[in-house]
């Protein structure tokens, strides 16, 4: 983050305003430039086993060999126990996402077929989501500094276990998966928090780490919704302002119904 000089309207005030950083970030698996992602250009290490994590490069801690960081080149270089001739498969399945510019994936929307579906070990309430949200937000300092990124969090219904940040909710949403991968934290009895819209990627990455709810302050896609349906996943938008909106997985939440205020008729911004 850097303050640049701004002229606000009215007023014709001059400002130093905080901007944040976009960073291009390469990753090498085996030799292999993989990707370059666009980012704040903090905590690599997850974000880069987080995204190969995702995009089905690696499955646990134990396919990483070694992971360097090289600040100069702005590369991460993974060795890792991959198949090459996947890699090579996989780098030409490159397709521009729905994210925040330009994104690149790996996956398929069919890819979501292989994702297993989600246990039903877990239930969560309308205050808990409120309460967890209220966190979420209170730790969203860049964001009201800058309104230039997104955060997401991994939540148990008692409280925030992880949280990250970054310019793109794929890449905040990565950075929570690779430290799970890093640290040995599951997250098939968790609750993953967003600030950003639950697109179909967004949705697949949630379901390969496992978790079975989804919750978000924006809105979900027809086909993030299709998809959650498919593997038993709850989703949840809109949640905000005292309310919220069960698009899927309803059996997940108890609704404390003295505390739920009706929708306003028409649609939220």
């Amino acid at each position: 983050m850097r303050k640049h000089r701004t002229i606000s309207y009215p007023g014709m005030r001059v400002e130093d305003w905080p901007v944040v950083s976009e960073v291009p970030i390469t990753i090498h698996v085996n030799g292999h430039e993989i990707a370059t992602l666009l980012c704040l250009g903090n905590y690599l290490e997850t974000l880069a086993v987080g995204f190969l994590a995702s995009e089905g490069f690696i499955g646990k801690r134990e396919d990483i060999i070694s992971i360097s960081i090289e600040a100069d080149e702005r590369a991460v270089r993974v060795e890792a126990r991959s198949d090459i001739e996947l890699i090579r498969r996989l780098t030409n399945r490159r397709v521009i996402t729905s994210g925040c510019g330009e994104g690149t994936s790996f996956y398929h929307v069919m890819d979501a077929l292989s994702v297993r579906p989600v246990g039903d070990g877990l239930a969560v309430s309308f205050l808990t989501i409120q309460d967890l949200m209220k966190q979420l937000n209170s730790r969203s300092r860049l964001y009201r500094a800058t309104r230039g990124v997104h955060n997401v969090a991994l939540c148990s219904t008692g409280g925030i276990i992880v949280f990250h940040e970054d310019i793109g909710r794929h890449n905040a949403v990565d950075k929570i998966h690779g430290e799970c991968i890093l640290k040995g934290i599951s997250a098939s009895d968790k609750i993953l928090l967003t600030t950003g819209r639950i697109s179909s990627e967004i949705l697949i990455k949630a379901g390969k780490m496992g978790v079975p709810v989804v919750v978000s302050r924006s809105a979900p896609t027809l086909l993030s919704i299709s998809l959650a349906e498919e593997i038993g996943m709850t989703v949840i938008g809109f949640a905000r302002a005292g309310r919220m909106r069960v698009f899927t997985g309803e059996h997940r939440v108890r609704a404390d119904s003295s505390d739920l205020k009706p929708f306003p008729s028409e649609s939220p911004d």
